[in-house]
């Protein structure tokens, strides 16, 4: 079963910039958009960005100004760079990937720790 697989998590101070990937294990078929969503303990999961296979882009108003979402088609693999980190940044992020087909691939989440 094709995975997909969150890098790029870790601890940094805020202000600073973190850079996550999201690549799958395998080829994935009827790819329509990309995104990352994050969840903090206690609470929901939510939408942090997104990316279609047109390359339109949107964003939480948290987000806005701050991350940038970009895909490389060849390798596969979207990104979510985040600048200007603030401690309520801190969450896992999750990369979802959804296809023409209705189903929904999610990655395992990778931790960002934002400290003041």
């Amino acid at each position: 079963q094709v995975q997909l697989v969150e890098s790029g998590g870790g601890l940094v101070q805020a202000g600073g910039s973190l850079r996550l990937s999201c690549g799958a294990s395998g080829r994935i078929f009827g790819i329509s958009a990309m995104g990352w969503y994050r969840q903090a303990p206690g609470e929901q999961r939510e939408l942090v960005a997104t990316i279609t296979s047109g390359g339109s882009t949107t964003y939480a108003d948290s987000a806005k100004g701050r991350f940038t979402i970009s895909r490389d088609n060849g390798k596969n693999t979207v990104y979510l760079q985040m600048n200007s980190l603030k401690p309520e940044d801190t969450s896992v992020y999750y990369c979802c990937w959804t296809t023409v087909y209705r189903r929904d691939y999610w990655g395992q989440g990778t931790q960002v720790t934002v400290s003041s």
